[in-house]
């Protein structure tokens, strides 16, 4: 089984050599990298371009966004399952993708799997900040604002095809949109992997305090336009993100 995996990036000097070793460093054999940059300028390029070896694609020119180039890594991707590691971010461990993969192979039933993660300081201690347990997964509780962890969730080629790419409707939450349209409204099966699978940094697009009213704002049009209670969805998908930060 082939699992591509997909990094966008836009001058992350700081963090791309450390998210690229990660994936690069896991122990499953069959992975198609692909990494799409926005054009950066402060030598992110130089970092990837000195991995060349070991990515299957790597594209770097100017895009409408986070978004746009998620769906062009896409596009690009051959694997049987597609998964996204973002620039900011790495793997819990060597491991995960093994992990995931025989998930899939036990669930042949599975449409996607997902899975834990951590989100850590943007440090070199990287002190734990949230612990982001998704739970077993159920239906309704998609209507109280639950979704997985969008960086642990990997989805087989085949839906991603039939359901479609992530919409530009949304500068910093269309993979909210992109999630409920595949778990509410196509209703796809999805497999809990009772494993950690990713470290996120704090301060990434959708984790930056500064933005955090435009993520509200896009929420709730998210949410109110795939028919649901948006604001009892919000306010509570916000509550359980608090309880998280405070155990």
């Amino acid at each position: 089984m082939k699992v591509s995996i997909i990094t966008v990036c836009y001058n992350r000097k700081a963090t791309i050599k450390q998210s690229i070793n990660s994936v690069l460093d896991q122990d499953y054999p069959n992975i198609e990298y692909i990494i799409i940059d926005g054009n950066s300028s402060d030598g992110t390029q130089s970092i990837i371009e000195s991995y060349s070896d070991k990515i299957a694609h790597y594209i770097s020119e100017p895009d409408k966004g986070m978004y746009d180039a998620i769906n062009k890594g896409l596009k690009l991707a051959t694997g049987d399952i597609i998964g996204l590691m973002h620039s900011d971010d790495t793997f819990y461990d060597s491991s995960v993708v093994s992990k995931i993969v025989n998930t899939f192979l036990m669930s042949s039933n599975a449409d996607a799997v997902y899975g834990d993660g951590i989100y850590v300081t943007n440090d070199a201690e990287e002190k734990i900040i949230r612990n982001r347990i998704g739970g077993q997964y159920n239906f309704e509780k998609l209507k109280s604002g639950w979704l997985p962890l969008h960086p642990t969730v990997y989805i087989k080629k085949s839906i991603i095809e039939k359901y479609g790419y992530y919409s530009l409707d949304f500068k910093i939450a269309s993979d909210t949109e992109f999630l409920l349209r595949y778990l509410f409204k196509h209703k796809i099966n999805i497999v809990y992997m009772n494993e950690y699978v990713v470290k996120m940094k704090m301060g990434g697009l959708s984790t930056d305090y500064k933005r955090v009213f435009h993520v509200l704002s896009e929420d709730y049009r998210i949410y109110k336009y795939h028919n649901l209670s948006a604001f009892k969805a919000v306010f509570q998908k916000k509550i359980l993100a608090l309880t998280q930060y405070l155990k």
